[in-house]
């Protein structure tokens, strides 16, 4: 499944898509911003786990990109907590994580993850 799979998935509105990063990665965040911004998403942001279930409740995303090393706590617990609401579950979440994906990639996947890719991520397969 392709990240614009997901993004159809997400939401049938017609105006511009849009996409929480949840990731502390500073150059993580200002590349992946720009390459979603030239390909005509609107991007925002939230850099723990404890900000990160607000900004998605009060910005309504399409796709959230999701790390899993997070301060405050990490992204299976963001992960768990938007499965739980019923203003988020429907929301895909892709994870973008530096973590073992031997450990991690399952587990992300059965709680919910649309998909699981290892970081940095490769352009062609992201």
């Amino acid at each position: 499944m392709t990240q614009t799979d997901l993004l159809a998935q997400g939401s049938d509105q017609t105006t511009e898509k849009k996409i929480l990063i949840i990731d502390d990665d500073e150059h993580l965040l200002l590349g992946l911003t720009a390459r979603l911004k030239t390909n005509g998403y609107a991007v925002v942001w939230a850099s723990d786990a404890v900000i990160a279930i607000s900004v998605a409740r009060k910005e309504a995303p399409d796709l959230v990109i999701l790390d899993l090393g997070l301060p405050a706590g990490d992204g299976f617990l963001v992960l768990d907590r938007m499965r739980a609401l019923s203003d988020l579950v429907a929301i895909p979440v892709i994870v973008l994580s530096a973590r073992d994906p031997a450990d991690n990639k399952k587990r992300a996947l059965d709680a919910g993850a649309a998909a699981y890719f290892q970081k940095p991520p490769d352009n062609h397969e992201f």
